[in-house]
């Protein structure tokens, strides 16, 4: 009689084949940086000029004696001298009261951008809202300004003063709407965790792309990604993965777009595609190897699971650990390979302190009809401990007692298997099946004397 004790598939829970987005790297890289910022209004001294050249209002002009003090400013700080620059700036403004309120404004502009330079952004910030807040500037340099006091408050993580400072922007803006604008928008919501507001920014921008027959950037999609699995979407998060595979070919995106099938439950999709990135050697790491196999086990192929772990561990991707050797085993139980499970039984059982492995060990010795190899690893398990179902061990020691027409110790082992709740019925009947053969026996030895 063969003990059946088996372990059953079961449907592989949504937290295991949950994508592990890494998306917070990828968005934080594509953030504006202080080295990145492309709109900063003081990069050169010519801006000064050029400013004056588009003006909407009324402009006072830049004197050339004010002029030549801050180009010596912004010498000296290039030149790798800051402390003299803005000593040069200090200079300047203790005569601020002589100035005009174009000429003050520049000359905060100098003091933000050595500031920026010196990734002071803070003080950088503080000094671009002093161009701004004066009256008497070119429009197209409040623009600029208010623009990059929005790119720099991201860059120091102010998210809510980057939406002031583009509200601000929109109430002087005539133009139409760049991608940056609509990126800084949805990389700013999404720091606030505000993803319905940041989907509308971040969807324009790859919407606009797309009008425009260009690809979209690939920061873009890992935003918009983000965003909808932030909100649960994930549908939306299957379509934006199945563009990223085809238009990136990136192995961590086939092993995402994977566990997403997995989560919405198409499972078939899930096995091929997650094949086609083994296929194509992008699962390398020992996490995208075990969940292959996962896939390959709860869509009935246990051989194949069985030798993708294997494999794995020979080759030192995963540990030689019990907990791997127990995966290979029990899939090789559910291939019908007793045979081939019981060396990665014997394996786990020799790395566990537990005895679980050695009472699987002892099941699967009695369905391969090794009673002397079952009794020692159920007496083995009993001795270690720790056991889940002690009266699994129980049952397998008295079978395979029986088998060895060991009566008396089989009665005794099922009487110990009686005890518990889970295998009272079945030791019971056990108990009068060996009671019988024992009596039967015991008449046949006697009729042959």
């Amino acid at each position: 009689m063969k003990l059946v004790i088996k372990p059953i598939i079961k449907r592989l829970p949504a937290t295991f084949l949950k994508v592990t987005l890494f998306c917070t790297a990828s968005i934080s890289a594509s953030i504006v940086a202080p080295s990145a910022l492309s709109a900063l209004s003081g990069v050169a001294i010519a801006d000064v000029h050029a400013a004056q050249v588009q003006k909407t209002k009324r402009v006072p002009a830049l004197r050339e004696k004010v002029y030549s003090q801050l180009a010596r400013a912004q010498k000296l700080a290039d030149d790798g001298d800051v402390k003299a620059g803005l000593e040069a700036l200090d200079s300047i403004n203790e005569r601020s009261s002589s100035m005009n309120s174009y000429e003050i404004a520049m000359m905060h502009n100098f003091y933000g951008f050595i500031y920026y330079n010196e990734n002071d952004l803070p003080k950088a910030i503080a000094s671009f809202e002093k161009v701004v807040a004066e009256e008497a500037i070119p429009e197209s340099l409040r623009l600029s300004t208010t623009f990059s006091l929005a790119q720099l408050a991201m860059a120091n993580s102010d998210y809510k003063k980057v939406i002031a400072f583009l509200d601000d922007w929109d109430s002087i803006n005539t133009k139409p709407k760049t991608e940056g604008y609509y990126l800084l928008r949805a990389q700013t919501y999404y720091q606030l965790k505000d993803y319905k507001k940041g989907l509308e920014y971040i969807s324009q921008v790859i919407t606009l792309s797309d009008s425009e027959g260009k690809i979209p950037k690939e920061n873009w999609l890992v935003l918009q990604r983000a965003m909808y699995y932030s909100l649960n979407q994930t549908d939306k998060v299957v379509d934006v993965l199945e563009r990223m595979v085809k238009l990136y070919n990136k192995p961590e995106y086939w092993v995402q777009l994977s566990g997403m099938y997995g989560e919405t439950g198409q499972e078939k999709k899930q096995l091929a595609v997650i094949e086609a990135a083994y296929q194509q050697g992008f699962l390398t790491t020992k996490s995208d190897l075990r969940q292959l196999a996962q896939v390959y086990l709860y869509n009935g192929l246990a051989f194949k699971a069985a030798q993708v772990m294997s494999d794995t561990v020979k080759k030192g991707i995963a540990e030689q650990n019990a907990k791997n050797y127990a995966f290979i085993a029990e899939a090789m139980i559910q291939a019908k390979e007793d045979e081939k499970s019981i060396e990665y039984f014997v394996k786990a059982a020799d790395l566990s302190p537990s005895g679980k492995y050695d009472q699987r060990l002892a099941e699967v010795y009695v369905n391969t009809e090794q009673y002397e190899e079952a009794a020692d690893a159920a007496r083995k398990a009993l001795n270690k401990g720790s056991l889940d179902f002690e009266s699994n061990a129980f049952v397998a020691l008295g079978m395979a007692q029986y088998n060895l027409q060991n009566f008396d110790a089989s009665i005794l082992a099922f009487e110990q298997a009686e005890k518990h709740k889970k295998s009272q019925r079945l030791a019971q009947q056990w108990i009068k099946y060996v009671k019988r053969e024992k009596v039967h026996a015991e008449t046949l030895k006697t009729a042959l004397l």
